[in-house]
């Protein structure tokens, strides 16, 4: 029983933030309110079942564009290509370590979705249109704590909108999601590339080590990356390279 409730718990979260994403704050909430309330009540058709099937396979788009996904598994990438490993780990594992490290760091703000939004919908408190309005709150700050300023004004700016000089958190939040959402993936690729080029840097430094080496004694014929390699898995290692990146990715979000 606590399983199913678990579960049920976090797809009509899915839904909701799907239905968050996906309707934009200028269009009307009558006709989306009620297609919820009519998908969740049992009352449907085969357009909105079509509908809702269709905004439950863009879940993973929605999963890398809103969450820390992003940052996570490109950091990931970066490790695994600056240490010379072509497929340790797979991407199965990569992908796994950045799903279960992202519902981590998301946690909070899921949970303040599940309060907010679905107990009080559930309860019959508020409305559909309500419980997605409230649903919106939680996951623009967390994106908002992560822009940064100038990527956000870059796309205020294409819309010809500006903000207060000393406008607020609650300011940030009434902006729209096709403003917010761009701006967050372009700061989280920006702070994802920064830091897989400083896991590059001691990798390449190995890599010129062994080069010079191996050019110093006449064994240009010898490809430096099989050389290098264990030095590389070794310095990981004894730094404990793993809880490092952990930590940094996961403090990065708090």
């Amino acid at each position: 029983m606590r399983s199913r409730t678990f579960w049920s718990r976090y797809t009509l979260i899915a839904l909701l933030t799907a239905s968050v994403f996906f309707i934009s704050p200028e269009i009307s909430w009558a006709a989306p309110a009620d297609l919820v309330e009519s998908i969740l009540g049992g009352e449907t058709d085969t357009l909105e079942i079509l509908f809702m099937l269709s905004l439950i396979m863009l879940l993973p788009s929605m999963l890398i564009m809103m969450t820390s996904f992003t940052r996570i598994i490109i950091v990931l990438g970066f490790l695994r290509t600056s240490m010379g490993l072509q497929q340790s780990p797979p991407n199965q594992v990569l992908i796994g370590i950045a799903l279960f490290l992202t519902l981590f760091i998301m946690q909070p703000t899921l949970d303040t979705i599940y309060q907010e939004a679905f107990i009080p919908y559930e309860a019959g408190e508020i409305s559909a249109s309500e419980a997605i309005d409230n649903a919106q709150d939680p996951l623009k700050e967390f994106m908002l704590k992560q822009i940064k300023p100038n990527n956000l004004n870059l796309f205020l700016q294409m819309k010809n909108e500006t903000l207060p000089a000393d406008y607020t958190m609650e300011d940030l939040k009434d902006l729209g999601l096709s403003v917010i959402v761009p701006a967050f993936m372009t700061s989280e690729l920006k702070q994802a590339f920064l830091m897989g080029f400083l896991l590059y840097l001691p990798f390449i430094i190995i890599d010129m080590v062994v080069a010079s080496a191996l050019m110093s004694m006449g064994m240009m014929m010898l490809p430096p990356a099989m050389i290098s390699m264990p030095f590389k898995l070794l310095l990981f290692v004894l730094v404990d390279g793993w809880n490092l990146i952990v930590t940094t990715l996961v403090r990065g979000f708090v």
